[in-house]
């Protein structure tokens, strides 16, 4: 009969509940498409790396699904109840332990002798002792040694050169160093270095060899005990991601690294980065909003590169060179560099503003171009001019007015000006024609066109985040989605939140008069309407009867832009 399992949908997929230790022993009969995770790799995680490479039976660095069966099975033939692994504990009943040779050394190294742990073998381990064999004694004293080594080779090539001068064929230079000592005396003081080194290596390497065997006793009982505490967390971060999707967050997941702290948030995904250039190519696939940074810490001597996701808020004071500070599991802290940005949509209130955003970036750098240049062109006539001047030259003179150039000049701005005209007019009659409601509904559906693209795509893409491709770039096979919804995806980011308490700000700027803010809004409600009553009396829609007025202001209008257009093409004339 097959073993009855239990599903939940978790992170947009349904996934199987690892919840008892008779889940764990039938984990050979979970079908492997069902798994999350296919393989992943033994480092870079925050499960114990010695724990993972237990794991890892054929020591290739990847851990796949057919040795996480193998240690399953393994623990549940080395436990009577493999419910306590659930517990995730360094400590283990002896009473527990099916093995018998496993046993009776957890008695012997057990300090109450009903359980063991992780210290008490560590302590065991560390006082090993054994009968070690006798290291010979040196021939001669270690400052003689170093210095035979040190004069050896030289001594050795002396000697050569002399037996082939013997043989008259090499002639030793006149300021060669000639040796203290003969050759024979030489050589058997080698002889005896020589044997004496072999032994002593032999010895060591005896001594050795017997310590790891005598340590290697403990080492079933030490696997047992690491992987007591860390499968099952293992389990919840490669077959259900549930330390990833806990709500309560008691365990982080084993990908993440630490927490980033930048521009007033703190960003709790964080994962170090094995392969830039698999991110590169896989990142951008995740939909979310991702920041790269170089960490490092000059007082542990350590850097690694990070990812982190950005869930909440804005992004206007995020760029590339940013610093911020990142703290690993451990409260450790690192200083951390932004190096690369992926831009996704973070929220659909953020997504409304990017259109006018991105207008806003390009105009900004057209003018910064526009000044560059023309700044750049005016210094460069300047020295010109300068330098001419110091040579002794004379500047380069300047060209002579040119009326035609500049009558053209103005007739286009002339030109330019009336259609601009012509269009505000041409606006302003179309709205007249609307009521005040249809006015409002204009506005919407403008706003709607500009906006509505990019908040459509927002709405897609915060729904289609996904952390599978991330991982995937780290060397990970992931085997469902991993979703990142929109109300989990708020908790990987926390946003600062000030306590409501008045504040003086002491170079704040005074506030007006109150009599000064009365005839502002006088002023402004005069304007208003008067551009009110303007626009009713040129589109003929005045209330009253006084529409002499209406027509006499178009007349008006009509003959201005008819003044406007002949001189226009009065001035365009010399220009031709």
């Amino acid at each position: 009969m097959a073993y009855k399992w239990t599903f939940a949908n978790v992170g947009g997929a349904t996934r199987v509940r690892i919840k008892t230790g008779e889940d764990i022993r039938h984990l050979g009969e979970l079908d492997q498409k069902m798994w999350t995770v296919l393989s992943c790799p033994t480092t870079g995680l925050e499960i114990s790396e010695e724990s993972l490479k237990l794991m890892d039976i054929d020591g290739d660095g990847q851990l796949r699904v057919k040795e996480v069966i193998g240690t399953a099975e393994w623990l549940c033939a080395n436990l009577k109840d493999p419910d306590t692994l659930l517990a995730k504990s360094d400590c283990i009943s002896i009473d527990n332990i099916a093995d018998e040779g496993i046993a009776a050394i957890a008695k012997q190294v057990s300090s109450d002798k009903t359980t063991v742990n992780l210290a008490d073998t560590d302590a065991a381990i560390a006082n090993v002792a054994i009968e070690e064999q006798a290291v010979p004694a040196a021939p001669f004293d270690a400052d003689v040694i170093a210095a035979y080594k040190d004069k050896c080779g030289e001594y050795a090539a002396y000697f050569e050169q002399e037996k082939l001068q013997k043989l008259g064929l090499a002639l030793i230079a006149e300021d060669a160093v000639k040796p203290a000592m003969q050759q024979k005396e030489f050589e058997e003081m080698g002889a005896k270095i020589a044997e004496w080194e072999s032994a002593k290596s032999a010895a060591e390497g005896a001594n050795a060899s017997a310590l790891a065997d005598a340590k290697a006793v403990f080492a079933p009982l030490r696997k047992l005990i690491l992987l007591h505490r860390d499968f099952y967390r293992m389990l919840r971060n490669f077959i259900t991601f549930e330390d990833f999707y806990d709500k309560d967050k008691a365990t982080v997941a084993s990908f993440e690294a630490g927490t980033l702290i930048i521009d007033q948030r703190a960003c709790y995904l964080c994962i170090r980065v094995n392969d830039m250039g698999k991110h590169d190519m896989q990142a951008p696939q995740s939909g979310m909003y991702l920041i790269y940074c170089d960490c490092s810490s000059k007082k542990l001597g350590k850097s690694m590169k990070i990812v982190a996701a950005m869930t909440q808020g804005e992004i206007n004071n995020l760029h590339v060179g940013k610093n911020a500070v990142f703290y690993d599991n451990e409260g450790n802290d690192y200083d951390a560099t932004i190096t690369k940005i992926i831009d996704n949509p973070i929220s659909i209130r953020q997504a409304f503003w990017t259109p006018y955003r991105k207008l806003g970036n390009w105009v900004t750098e057209k003018i910064n171009k526009s000044a560059a240049e023309k700044d750049s062109k005016v210094m460069g006539d300047l020295t010109a001019d300068l330098e001419k001047k110091a040579e002794g030259g004379q500047a380069a003179a300047k060209p002579a007015f040119d009326i035609a150039k500049f009558a053209g000049i103005f007739a286009a701005i002339g030109m330019a000006l009336g259609m601009i005209g012509s269009a505000l007019v041409s606006l302003a009659s179309g709205l007249s024609t609307l009521t005040w409601w249809q006015n409002i509904l204009v506005v919407f559906v403008i706003l709607a066109v500009i906006s509505g693209p990019s908040m459509i795509m927002a709405w897609f893409k915060l729904r289609r985040r996904n952390l599978a491709p991330i991982l995937n770039a780290n060397g990970w096979a992931v085997n469902a989605n991993t979703l990142i919804s929109v109300p989990f995806g708020a908790t990987l980011t926390e946003q600062v939140r000030f306590p409501f308490i008045k504040l003086s700000d002491p170079f704040a700027k005074k506030g007006m008069a109150t009599w000064k803010k009365v005839l502002i809004w006088i002023a402004a409600i005069i304007v208003l309407a008067g551009g009110a009553c303007f626009a009713l009396w040129y589109t003929g829609t005045w209330p009253f009867d006084n529409c002499n007025a209406a027509q006499a202001i178009e007349t008006a209008v009509e003959a201005t832009e008819q003044t406007v257009a002949t001189a226009c093409d009065t001035i365009a004339a010399p220009a031709e």
